[in-house]
């Protein structure tokens, strides 16, 4: 087929559009008052038509034969491969690539969703799969459970934390990959899976039969630090890993059983961490904010239409008055991306926060994920974002009130940077804004003991370190 039906249509629009239009569009409007002769320059005197410019050509709305005409190209090009290529190919796959290569073409942010990555995608997002509720690690071939979730078919059958899971449907680990472990006991909520376990101090294995439930992947984790041991203090500590579903409901969450854990009595401070959180969904971003802002923008978005274009406000709320006292630190590097960087752009231009780290990752694009029914979703950027002091982060990314840098292993130095949204190939550019160019660290030590920014975080807070940008003062 030669998208003959196309065409037609083509010519058939070409030929319904009205005259007037098409002069509006052709021609420039006539000058009311024209100058007198003598004092009109002419800027073409040789009267020949000139070529229009690059930026012109772009700039002008295309013929509709001319868009239809490549797209009969595209058809040949396809016929041929069908027709020639060595082996017979899969016609839907070629399509989807095509698809795929137009949308990458945009940005690096634009691309197509097949149904399994759709689904996938779905699933990260909403923070919720079928599963059993183990948080896991790899130990000598083995999976060791690191503690089983609250109030899930794992906890409640009797799993506990340092079990090592032997087999899975009577097929051993021993050989398989985290992920593939991770596939296997994930599953459609209502199906059963069978688990043997190796239990330090009991001779023989043990097995559980469990049925899939819901599980809701814990977007915050919270800790006190600042005391003499570690997890022990009167500072609070929220990690924010992604912004799922659940990144707004994990911090609302995270603070009630600080409170409670406290009898009542606010922390000295709090540190929120943001590093390596590569962003997510744009309303879980506004809520976070929110969650410490009682008014104002929180971030603003702008596209090509106006649907795209909108201003997002925190209100006052029970959570943000509770906490409206508390100082904050957050912490951001170069792996803090996108819903990362509004919550980090809102609380400092709102001097809420005191950010301190290095550079963000520079992600100020907004993508809108629309859905192709069967077919899978594409995802198509639709709009920049500011920060509420009218700040594009776009390929620069947010520089924190404080730069502290960690203590790089020598076996990571030279590898823990990444130049971010400004080291990707195609990334939209802001015209008459600096782009970064170097690179920015991404390295977070697991022991805390070890973690430069943490620990100047806390010492900020207790007052053994100063700088006029702590505490953030509202003006």
């Amino acid at each position: 087929m030669r998208l003959t039906t196309l065409r037609l249509a083509a010519i058939c629009a070409a030929v319904l559009v009205p005259a007037t239009v098409l002069i509006a569009q052709d021609q420039p409007p006539a000058d009311p008052a024209p100058a007198p002769v003598e004092e009109q320059l002419d800027p073409n005197p040789s009267g020949e038509t000139p070529e229009p410019t690059a930026a012109e050509r772009a700039a002008a709305p295309r013929d509709p034969l001319e868009i239809y005409a490549d797209l009969n190209l595209f058809g040949e090009i396809f016929d041929r491969i069908r027709a020639e290529y060595v082996d017979p190919p899969d016609e839907q796959e070629l399509i989807r690539a095509a698809i795929q290569g137009m949308l990458t073409s945009l940005d690096p942010h634009s691309g197509y969703l097949p149904p399994a990555d759709y689904d996938e995608m779905r699933e990260d997002t909403s923070g919720q799969f079928g599963g059993l509720g183990v948080e896991i690690i790899m130990e000598e071939d083995l999976i060791k459970v690191v503690s089983p979730i609250d109030e899930t078919p794992a906890a409640r059958a009797g799993i506990m934390a340092n079990d090592l899971i032997y087999e899975i449907d009577g097929q051993p680990v021993q050989g398989m990959t985290q992920d593939e472990a991770v596939e296997k006991m994930r599953g459609p909520v209502g199906t059963d899976v069978t688990i043997t376990v190796l239990r330090e101090g009991v001779t023989d294995p043990i097995e559980f039969k469990l049925t899939r439930g819901i599980i809701s992947m814990r977007a915050v984790r919270w800790s006190m630090e600042g005391g003499a041991e570690e997890g022990e203090g009167d500072i609070a500590v929220l990690r924010l890993s992604r912004f799922s579903e659940q990144a707004f409901v994990g911090i609302e969450r995270a603070i009630e059983d600080i409170y409670k854990a406290r009898d009542d009595v606010a922390p000295k401070g709090i540190i929120l961490d943001l590093r390596n959180n590569p962003g997510g969904l744009v309303d879980q971003s506004v809520y976070v904010a929110d969650a410490f802002l009682n008014r104002g923008a929180v971030v603003l978005t702008r596209g090509r239409s106006e649907s795209e274009s909108a201003r997002y406000d925190a209100a006052p709320d029970p959570l943000d008055a509770k906490i409206a006292d508390v100082p904050l630190v957050v912490l951001i590097n170069g792996g803090s991306a996108s819903a990362s960087e509004i919550v980090a752009g809102a609380l400092q231009d709102h001097k809420r926060a005191t950010l301190v780290g290095t550079r963000s990752f520079g992600k100020g694009s907004v993508q809108s994920i629309i859905s192709l029914g069967p077919d899978g979703a594409m995802r198509l950027t639709t709009a920049r974002y500011y920060t509420p002091n009218n700040r594009s982060i776009q390929a620069l990314g947010i520089t924190p009130d404080i730069e502290v840098r960690q203590v790089v292993p020598e076996e990571f130095q030279g590898r823990d940077e990444i130049i971010g949204e400004a080291g990707l190939e195609g990334h939209i550019t802001i015209e008459g804004q600096e782009e970064a160019s170097v690179g920015s660290s991404v390295y977070v030590p697991a022991d805390k003991a070890e973690d430069t920014q943490l620990q100047y975080a806390i010492r900020l807070i207790k007052g053994e370190e100063t700088d006029p940008a702590y505490p953030a003062k509202a003006e």
